[in-house]
Formats: C-alpha cells, structure tokens, sequence
C-alpha cells in the first residue's frame, strides 16, 4: 500500500494545471499575453494567486502547442507571428481543406454531416455570446470533425497544429466590434451546401471561410500593437 500514488492529491495538481493552461491561453486569445514579450512562471503565478508550478506546467503544454516557447533561465516568451506566416498557414489549410470540403460532400453521408450541427450551433451561440474560448473549442470541434470524415489522420492532425499555430490575437476588439458573428454563421452555411451536395459551392464557402478568417488575423495582429501596458507581469 505504501508505494501507491497520492492519486487525490495527483488529481488536484492536474485539474489545477488545467485551469491555469485554461487561463493563460484566454489571455493569449484576449491579447492579455503579448507576443514577443517574455513572461516568468513566478511573476504569472503571483497574479493567478497560485505557485509557481502549475503555472510551469502549464507554460510547457502551451509551448507543446506552439503558443509559447521557452527562454533559458528567464521563462516563456509569447510566439510571434508575422504577416508572411499568417498568409503561409491560410495557403496550406486552403490548400488541404477546400478539396477535403468538396469529397467529403460527395462521400459522406447526411447522418455524418449533421453530426457537426451541433458544433456548428455552438460557434454561433459562443460568439453571440461573446464567449470566445468556447467559440474556439467548437470551431475546432467542427473543422476537425469534418476533416475527420475523409478518413486520414495524418491530415487532421496537420490541420490541428496549423491551428494551433495559427491563433487569433486581440480576439476580444474583434468581439466587441461583432466581428466573429458572421464568420461563425458561414460554419452553417457551410453545412447546409454539404448536406445539399453542393460540392462546388461548398469548396467555394470553405475557400471564402479561410479567407474571412485570415483578415480577423489581420486585424487580430493589428488591435494586440495597438494594446495598452496589461495587467499580466511579464518577467
């Protein structure tokens, strides 16, 4: 008995961890967390109200992710990412997913399809909500169930990481100005012109999708250098 894990304690490390990650990428996402900007697990810790080691814990699953990437002896500097890798990500997800978009129409079938509508739903309810981690979630939920459907892993799993890599900055002005509104119903169009078997203007949907989303990007990129000094410490 004396060499079992303290699985409770185990447990409210993890959940604890989790949380943190949870917190550190809406501040990511909000613009909270500036790219370029070194921030040190003790000095986030200090204003999460928590130690330091979840809040590195969780550094490291975002830096797994390509949000942030370690600073030797200093802490976890905020990816950046230029025009040139923004228009780079939207030339390879066009690439892969307008065609995907269009055989998964002629192969997939209708219960398949309808499957994503709740997801679908969920982009629009969290963005009319002014949700914006939960509008990422399903956004994710939605093009990923959808690729998904064509039967090759190795393609999801590109595209997951290209979102990852790819997130939106300055999120929340966007919000505000209701922005995410209309691109979020373009998941429902989307939809619809599957089911209908539109193969044609569903590829074109899909290449106009990526193409709204590249200017949040854009604008994203802009609103984060327009931002004041934040709450967040960096290091």
């Amino acid at each position: 008995m004396a060499d079992l894990k303290p699985r409770a304690l185990i447990s409210v490390q993890e959940r604890l961890r989790d949380q943190v990650a949870h917190a550190l990428r809406a501040a990511l996402i909000s613009g909270e967390l500036r790219p370029g900007v070194v921030y040190s697990a003790p000095a986030l810790a200090a204003d999460f109200g928590v130690s330091a080691t979840p809040v590195r814990e969780a550094m490291l699953d975002l830096a797994r992710e390509g949000l942030v990437e370690a600073v030797r002896n200093k802490g976890f500097r905020v990816t950046e990412l230029s025009e040139r890798d923004l228009d780079e990500f939207t030339e390879i997800r066009a690439l892969i997913e307008v065609p995907t978009v269009g055989r998964v129409t002629r192969t997939a079938t209708r219960d398949q399809l309808e499957a994503l509508r709740p997801a679908a739903e969920a982009i629009v309810a969290a963005a009319r909500e002014h949700d914006l981690i939960a509008y990422l979630e399903a956004d994710r939920r939605f093009h990923l169930g959808l690729l998904g459907l064509a039967g090759n892993a190795r393609l999801v799993e590109t595209v997951g990481d290209l979102r990852k890599r790819s997130r939106l900055y300055g999120l929340t002005r966007l919000d505000q100005r209701g922005e995410l509104v209309s691109s979020a119903e373009e998941h429902l169009e989307l939809l619809d012109l599957m089911i209908a078997g539109d193969a044609e203007a569903a590829e074109e949907c899909m290449s106009r999708h990526l193409g709204h989303v590249r200017s949040l990007w854009a604008a994203g990129l802009e609103a984060a250098a327009e931002q004041e000094p934040l709450r967040l410490r960096a290091r």
